[in-house]
């Protein structure tokens, strides 16, 4: 946990993420459509990527991808982003952490 913690507190927009999973590339493309550049961590590329899963899922992750963080917060995963994003959230929330400038 402390791990993940380190990782996430270090960057406005975080997204832990696997390079086979469709949901987390969607995501992931929604980000880069605003101009955003989210820190991604592909937890099947890196070491220790299935200890970083599994303090995921502790945190409630579930999946365990994509999971995102927003000013060192968890926002939630493919559902909840979608959600902020058709509520006209997401954007405000990017600005306010600095993630994103216009």
């Amino acid at each position: 946990m402390e791990m993940v913690s380190k990782m996430v507190s270090e960057k406005p927009l975080v997204i832990f993420s696997e390079t086979s999973c469709c949901i987390s590339y969607t995501i992931k493309s929604l980000f880069n459509d605003f101009g955003v550049n989210p820190t991604v961590y592909e937890l099947d590329e890196i070491p220790r990527g299935r200890d970083i899963e599994q303090a995921l899922l502790r945190l409630g992750c579930n999946p365990s991808v994509p999971a995102v963080f927003i000013g060192g917060e968890f926002v939630g995963g493919a559902n909840e982003i979608m959600s902020l994003h058709l509520k006209r959230s997401l954007k405000p929330m990017l600005k306010r952490e600095g993630a994103m400038w216009v």
